[in-house]
């Protein structure tokens, strides 16, 4: 069992995945200094009740990720923006609230499990070729650009940095986050692939008729 900060927020962190913060609230100013100076990481948290700041402090999710700190930027008034890195992911067993404070959680690791390697492999290829026709489709109606070849190639890696591309609820990004197995996570984010690819496609189809029809007029 570790003892880990936690910083409770409206996303989800996954491991692999970079995340930006502005820290202004004193609690929290507080905790990443505390962080920067003992070099540790801290716990990013999905909120399930309450608000992200300014206020009582908000009852989390059990299942996070370690966040490690990057960089910083220093602003007056001792605020700050950070960037960290999704690490681990760890399971809440037990909450120190401190009204005063922040959140302390009392974790373990939370390890994905794996039962057939080769069964593991393919559905990496399946996901792997949705999230190709997601990437040409975003890049062909000029919304974003992605480098597939800097994914990971390890099978959790590549579908946790996937998951973090979807713009989903992040209720469904919490559930592949706490997936119990890596056949289980890679078919989770192959399925939201699977319904984002057919919803980005009726939007480009829309825009495009609705672009010839402005232009026929």
């Amino acid at each position: 069992m570790q003892e880990v900060p936690l910083f409770p927020l409206q996303t989800v962190l996954f491991p692999g995945a970079p995340l930006h913060l502005h820290i202004f609230e004193e609690r929290y100013k507080k905790m990443i200094n505390l962080c920067i100076e003992r070099e540790q990481p801290f716990g990013v948290v999905l909120i399930r009740h309450g608000m992200e700041a300014l206020g009582p402090l908000a009852e989390p999710y059990l299942v996070g990720t370690l966040a490690k700190i990057i960089q910083v930027q220093q602003l007056p008034g001792e605020r700050m923006n950070i960037t960290t890195i999704g690490q681990d992911r760890f399971q809440i067993l037990s909450l120190k609230p401190d009204p005063e404070s922040y959140l302390i959680g009392y974790v373990k690791p939370l390890p994905l499990l794996e039962h057939d390697r080769a069964y593991v492999n393919h559905k990496l290829l399946r996901l792997r070729s949705q999230v190709e026709r997601y990437i040409q489709a975003l890049s062909e109606a000029g919304m974003a650009q992605f480098d597939l070849a800097q994914f990971p190639s390890d099978p959790a890696g590549f579908a946790f940095l996937s998951a973090s591309l979807l713009q989903i609820a992040n209720e469904q990004k919490q559930m592949i986050l706490a997936a119990e197995r890596v056949e289980t996570l890679l078919a989770e984010v192959t399925n939201a692939y699977s319904r984002e690819n057919a919803l980005l496609k009726s939007f480009i189809a829309q825009d495009v008729e609705d672009h010839d029809k402005f232009s026929w007029n």
